[in-house]
């Protein structure tokens, strides 16, 4: 089967591979539908993190069953599913505490192998996310948000979650990637009142608005927060900050804009741990990691996309076949794509 293979930063390549199989319990083989690639991806594309050569790629996906161990009860052969980039047991204390990112029981080397043909997924009962019918019942469009809830959706309804967004807050979003207009939409889902989104790019913030942002904050540095400022009651600052980059300075700029005793939503994978003591004299809360992708998929997510009310599939700027996989992974490193899709099967 094809799959996209690291070979050395900025280069992947589709070589032919074996064909995973059942070899355990607990597992599924996928047949997958759609992939992308993922803004975490481009650490290791960039060589800023370092990723062993010719590794399988890719752990955003949505497939069709092709097979699973005798074991399994919760999917069979046939199914259309939600393939997270989590891999939670379901009953751990992390997992029933909503935190699958954090599972207990996570094999080593679990994700990986994505953006292929074929891929192997445990524990396929607790982890996969049946979606109705079969993916000739959807379209593009559809199949494009489908997508988005194997991560980038999951990630950025996580931001909002862990920022304890509530009904009529004033929501500061920090990131115009994918992850950070998925944020947008997540904030609105939880009833906030403003939106504001930190934006320099105008395909972004237009995205943004249509997501639900009411403003938009171009300025970089001591010019953003004095813009975010104004915009909030008693120029007090944002009730909750949504952190969807991961760099220290993007956490001090987020501790600058909120106010006093609010909560930064962190899940933009830090480089470098925050250094200063803003936090602590401003009594705001840091809290946020990886997301869970199956709890709020089946409780919120997946319901909120079939029925129209969301559309994060927009955040798909271009799209590729798996034999293009490079230049998926070079439009998003290039910024000419905001996330790149890949149409592998049908």
């Amino acid at each position: 089967m094809k799959a996209a293979v690291f070979t050395a930063p900025g280069q992947i390549e589709v070589k032919e591979v074996a064909k995973p199989v059942i070899d355990g319990k607990n597992q599924a083989i996928i047949r997958v539908v759609r992939a992308s690639v993922c803004g975490s991806d481009l650490w290791w594309y960039r060589g800023i993190d370092k990723r062993e050569a010719n590794t399988l790629v890719g752990h955003e996906a949505i497939g069709v069953v092709e097979q699973v161990s005798e074991d399994v009860k919760q999917v069979k052969e046939g199914d259309f599913v939600i393939v997270p980039f989590t891999h939670g047991c379901g009953h751990c204390v992390a997992c029933l505490n909503g935190f699958e990112g954090n599972c207990l029981n996570q094999k080593p080397g679990s994700n990986g192998g994505y953006q292929a043909e074929f891929m192997k997924y445990e524990p396929a009962d607790s982890g996969l996310v049946k979606i109705p019918g079969a993916p000739v019942d959807y379209t593009d469009e559809q199949l494009a948000s489908l997508q988005t809830l194997s991560d980038v959706m999951a990630t950025g309804f996580h931001a909002a979650k862990s920022a304890e967004v509530k009904p009529g807050d004033t929501v500061a979003v920090i990131g115009d990637g994918a992850v950070g207009l998925c944020g947008v939409i997540g904030a609105k889902l939880l009833g906030a009142e403003k939106i504001i989104l930190l934006s320099h790019h105008e395909d972004r913030a237009s995205l943004g608005k249509e997501f639900g942002a009411d403003e938009i904050v171009a300025e970089k540095g001591e010019d953003a927060v004095k813009h975010v400022l104004v915009l909030t009651k008693e120029n007090a600052g944002a009730d909750a900050v949504l952190e969807c980059v991961g760099a220290d300075s993007s956490i001090e700029q987020a501790g600058q804009i909120a106010r006093p005793g609010a909560v930064i939503g962190r899940v933009g994978v830090p480089h470098a741990e925050p250094k200063s003591n803003l936090l602590f004299w401003k009594n705001i809360g840091l809290r946020g990691g990886s997301a869970s992708v199956t709890k709020p998929d089946k409780e919120l997510l997946l319901k909120a996309v079939l029925d129209g009310q969301i559309n994060p599939g927009k955040v798909f700027t271009k799209s590729f076949d798996l034999d293009h996989v490079a230049d998926a992974y070079a439009a998003m490193d290039q910024r000419q794509a905001i996330k790149s899709l890949l149409v592998i099967g049908n």
